[in-house]
């Protein structure tokens, strides 16, 4: 017989702010721990706020993904745990830089991936990601 919620209660923590990074943008936490996972918000190439950001697109996909490590390091994690990535970007045109610079992260690892084209405010890619805690 399994516990219900009501004997074995779920315990989430939720980051608000992470040491070093930009303040979240919105009303959310950068991250959010639960059941042995890390949820990340979207991490977007923000270095102190979003008027400060890396000029090329290959730097801002570096950013992004520094920012992402923070976050995932901050929850007890990191990029090597990262079993799902989500990332949007704004052309079809950057998904060749943008797997070149991720592969440098990700290396085999080969974490399960979306990659889709939208519209964003203000920013040239966000990624997204679930993590296992470390």
């Amino acid at each position: 017989m399994s516990d219900s919620p009501a004997t074995n209660p779920a315990t989430i923590t939720r980051l608000g702010e992470v040491p070093g990074q930009a303040a979240a943008v919105g009303p959310f936490s950068h991250a959010v721990i639960a059941n042995g996972f890390v949820f990340t918000s979207g991490q977007i190439p923000a270095i102190t706020g979003l008027d400060d950001q890396p000029e090329t697109f290959e730097g801002q996909v570096r950013q992004t993904i520094e920012n992402l490590r923070a976050v995932l390091e901050a929850a007890g994690s990191s990029l090597a745990h990262v079993v799902k990535v989500n990332t949007y970007l704004t052309s079809q045109d950057q998904l060749e830089e943008y797997n070149r610079v991720y592969t440098e992260y990700f290396g085999s690892a080969k974490p399960a991936r979306t990659s889709v084209c939208v519209s964003l405010w203000g920013v040239s890619l966000e990624i997204e990601c679930v993590a296992v805690l470390a």
